[in-house]
């Protein structure tokens, strides 16, 4: 396989959780983040995607103790993610060790902020989140829909230098119903040396291979670790 593997560590008062479809009120937890992370290191993971749902919910970093815990005890690449609104949020999540970050809601709000950022940080250290529901872009932890489609979207950034994307299909969001490889590849098909990271419904390795097989350059995944559906150091071997 040539998928880039990031597994997920989403973050709910400091403990490690997944949510079905982002509602809040369907929460499962599954222990402490940072013995989470020291796992994903030992098994040979170099990836990881942390996103702070408490940020997401408050429009606020809130949880950058438990991201900096992270990247300090482990040598994972860490992406960062949720409540970063403003850019005193981009210099908290830098300066607590997260490589790049994931923005969402602002590119869609604030889309000249989220421009400036791109342009002081450069393109390498920020991913842009595109998270759909019913075709539409979701912000503010998916509690609320915008009026941008998908496609429109993402061309409007990646003609001014966006190079990675993260997309999750909130439906399939902790389903474990499968990914949207339709929605990636309509993606890939008209961007193709977009860097995608799909993300949302992933339940086996053979899930994993799919998308691989689709051509998608990389793939998140988290409660199919969590409910032991997927075999890590099996699914770490297939990559070498």
């Amino acid at each position: 396989m040539n998928i880039e593997l990031i597994p997920a560590i989403d973050i709910i008062n400091g403990q490690c959780v997944r949510l079905t479809k982002g509602d809040y009120d369907q929460k499962t937890v599954y222990g402490n983040p940072l013995e989470m992370a020291l796992e994903f290191e030992r098994l040979g993971f170099q990836r990881l995607h942390v996103v702070d749902l408490d940020g997401a919910k408050s429009k606020h970093i809130v949880n950058d103790a438990v991201l900096k815990a992270i990247t300090t005890e482990t040598r994972l690449v860490v992406d960062f993610g949720g409540g970063i609104k403003t850019d005193e949020d981009l210099e908290k999540a830098f300066a607590s060790g997260a490589a790049m970050v994931t923005v969402g809601s602002i590119a869609v709000t604030e889309p000249e902020r989220f421009m400036g950022w791109l342009r002081k940080y450069g393109a390498e250290r920020m991913i842009l989140g595109a998270d759909v529901r019913n075709g539409k872009i979701s912000i503010n932890g998916w509690k609320e829909d915008s009026e941008e489609d998908l496609l429109p979207f993402l061309r409007k950034y990646i003609d001014t230098g966006v190079q990675n994307v993260l997309c999750t299909e909130i439906s399939k969001d902790g389903t474990l119903t499968g990914p949207a490889i339709d929605l990636y590849k309509r993606v890939m098909e008209a961007y193709p040396n977009l860097h995608l990271i799909a993300s949302g419904g992933v339940s086996s390795k053979a899930d994993i291979e799919a998308l691989d097989e689709a051509g998608i350059p990389a793939v998140v995944f988290g409660k199919a670790i969590y409910e032991g559906h997927i075999n890590l150091r099996e699914l770490l071997n297939s990559k070498s």
